[in-house]
């Protein structure tokens, strides 16, 4: 009987499921378990929660789910790395358990401002004109809302975590996380990839000290072991490696093969990014840092779209409802049903221009700012609105490749798209075209387990380096190439008309604030 073939092992943890995958030392995918995450709470109008033991068990579960429905056994597995999504927050006791619901990264609460920072960095904020934006640092800071409305739990609170590092602790029972999976309002020097010397602002900032946050070690760095208890919960053998992973855009980065500045990752997923990799710390915005990138010693330059492909969710949800039956009558997918629904409309949907600022986010928009549709006509329809949104997504990530570009002083000569809408043929043609250049769709959709595995493959000694694993594990599918005649339509609509958008309606969205206060 034939050896068993060894096994990386990928846990994907995403804002709408969690994925157990399993990948050879070839970059292919070998099984996957996914559990879709649904039970979300919002305790009020804008919050997001989940219950923090409920994450750790439906991970469990989902590496239970592999081993029941595929033919990997837990001992072909030689190394675990998680990926997770960013920025959302848990609180543990000194027992090592949970005093409140994980606040999620989607989540709108917001603290009061007001911390008494020290008066050079007061006069070196004013000088260089970014008051505004340490303040929204403060006021997004999950550590400072907590303690200001629940100081008996911030009082108690011992260790404060990243959803990746809850799971590492979980799996391993140390309080360790990789400095690739460290973005979110903590006070992290993202330029060294470290905490925060003492002294910096951040420290004034937000209210926490060094004690409460885990060790950091690089990406692929062994966090530990897998324990006898976390064996027991997930069928994994105790005394697996578990490596020090990466966030999952950065793992979906490398999981697509950017590990240069001239090719762009662009992932069509909740949130829609575009990211480049560099060696050197790059702000595309003045004190909006590069995030730590999978690959140790260098940085992604990331524009995002924060609300992103999420969008096409909430159009299934809102509009899509002929599409959902049509599927669930002949059990496929909804995804096919939206692609025909797009595809039989012109480029530039008749001139329907779409601006997805459902929620603004962080970026060269201010708080005020609301998404937007102009440009109606009585022979528009539902098709035409669903065309809009996915070019209006396109135009988004056009600006941030603009401002990468900008900045950088290197063009961009190719996209590499990841993430669920890449399986969409009518969004990698629109994106090719808005951009005008080549859009690949790489090997797997699944670029930030693979991304992992990557890690996962470099730290067991099966690659010397992170360029020779990447260049043996990612591959391409299809490439969809700009048509001249669609570059040049959407060229005048994005210069002329999505650009002046925001400008243009402002006015308008600080009126509807100032009345929504009111």
């Amino acid at each position: 009987m034939p050896e068993a073939e060894p096994i990386i092992l990928t846990i994907d943890y995403g804002t709408q499921s969690v994925r157990a995958i399993a990948f050879n030392s070839r970059g292919d995918l070998v099984a996957k378990a996914q559990t879709l995450l649904n039970d979300y709470t919002h305790p009020e109008p804008g919050w997001m929660e989940h219950d923090v033991d409920g994450f750790w068990q439906i991970m469990a579960d989902t590496c239970q789910k592999l081993w029941a429905e595929s033919s990997v056994r837990p001992e072909q597995v030689q190394g675990l790395v998680v990926t997770t999504q960013r920025a959302t927050v848990i609180n543990l006791d000194s027992a090592g358990k949970p005093l409140r619901p994980a606040i999620i990264w989607t989540d709108q609460r917001q603290a009061k401002t007001g911390a008494k920072l020290p008066l050079h960095w007061r006069l070196l904020f004013k000088l260089l004109r970014i008051e505004d934006t340490v303040l929204a640092f403060e006021r997004e800071a999950e550590i400072n809302w907590i303690a200001q409305n629940q100081p008996e739990i911030w009082r108690d609170t011992a260790h404060f975590l990243l959803l990746s590092g809850y799971l590492n602790y979980r799996l391993t029972g140390e309080f360790i996380d990789g400095t690739g999976s460290q973005v979110g309002y903590i006070p992290f020097d993202f330029k060294s990839k470290r905490w925060c010397k003492p002294g910096d602002w951040k420290w004034h900032a937000m209210q926490i000290t060094l004690d409460k946050l885990p060790k950091l070690v690089e990406s692929g760095e062994k966090i530990g072991e897998v324990t006898a208890a976390a064996a027991s919960a997930t069928g994994l053998l105790a005394g697996t490696p578990v490596f020090a992973g990466a966030s999952d855009k950065a793992c979906e980065v490398l999981g697509a093969g950017c590990l240069t500045p001239n090719t762009a990752s662009v992932s069509c997923g909740t949130t829609a990014t575009i990211n480049t990799t560099y060696e050197n710390y790059l702000e595309t915005r003045p004190f909006i840092p590069p995030y730590p990138a999978a690959m140790p010693g260098h940085f992604n330059c990331e524009v995002q779209v924060f609300r992103g492909y999420w969008m096409v969710s909430w159009f299934k949800k809102e509009f899509g409802h002929p599409e959902r039956q049509k599927a669930e009558l002949n059990h496929e997918s909804e995804e096919s049903y939206l692609d025909d629904l797009g595809r039989d409309i012109a480029p530039g949907s008749d001139g329907l221009v779409l601006q997805p600022l459902w929620n603004p986010g962080l970026g060269d928009v201010g708080p005020e700012a609301r998404g937007s549709i102009i440009g109606f006509n009585d022979g528009h329809t539902r098709a035409h609105l669903y065309r809009a949104l996915l070019e209006g997504l396109a135009y988004a990530l056009r600006e941030g490749k603009e401002r990468i570009e900008k900045r950088s002083k290197i063009p961009i000569e190719r996209l590499q798209v990841s993430g669920g809408g890449s399986q969409s043929d009518v969004v990698m043609q629109i994106l090719a075209d808005v951009m005008n250049l080549p859009a690949d769709r790489p090997s797997t959709f699944e670029a930030s387990g693979l991304g992992a595995a990557i890690i996962g493959a470099v730290s067991l000694g099966y690659y010397s380096d992170f360029h020779a694993a990447a260049k043996a594990m990612t591959g391409v599918t299809k490439t969809f190439s700009p048509h001249p005649q669609n570059v040049e339509s959407y060229d005048k609509l994005f210069r002329t008309v999505y650009t002046k958008q925001y400008e243009r309606l402002k006015p308008l969205y600080i009126a509807l604030e100032q009345l929504r206060n009111n």
